[in-house]
């Protein structure tokens, strides 16, 4: 089957968000404090956390690892039985729903974050990242390239 257009953007959007959060999160870690990322410590006044460095732990895995293995995913259309036990799509392969899932993380991650801490400029771009995920995930010709049958 020919791979269509959406596929592309799917891919493109998928290491957008995994670039972003594997560097935010290595960055967070690297310096809990926030400060080579410009935040301040006090956005954290309404969250349970003293420092970045959960947050950084958390971004890095699911706004990092999580979509970079999706891109893996679709675009090697590889099977695989490990992967394959989280997919709640049983006639889509494991890449196309854990693209899906990407995008609702990526919503819910801005979502959480902006009822706990201070805004900032990326918050809705991150949120329009994960929108145009779900968006294109969802598209018909992407849902067909990625069925299994």
């Amino acid at each position: 089957m020919k791979k269509p257009i959406a596929f592309y953007i799917l891919g493109i959007l998928l290491l957008i968000l995994s670039l972003n959060g594997i560097a935010g999160g290595a960055l967070l870690i690297a310096k809990p404090d926030g400060s080579l990322l410009g935040m301040q410590p006090d956005w954290l006044g309404k969250s349970p956390f003293q420092t970045f460095l959960i947050p950084g732990i958390l971004l890095l895995f699911f706004n990092g690892i999580l979509p970079g293995t999706a891109l893996f995913g679709i675009l090697t259309r590889k099977k695989s039985d490990l992967f394959q036990k989280s997919n709640i799509f049983s006639d889509k392969l494991w890449g196309w729903t854990w693209s899906l899932y990407c995008g609702i993380i990526t919503i819910s991650w801005i979502i959480i974050q902006q009822l706990i801490t201070d805004y900032f400029i990326l918050q809705p771009i991150i949120a329009a990242l994960g929108l145009l995920i779900v968006i294109v995930t969802l598209t018909p010709r992407v849902q067909k390239y990625y069925s299994e049958y």
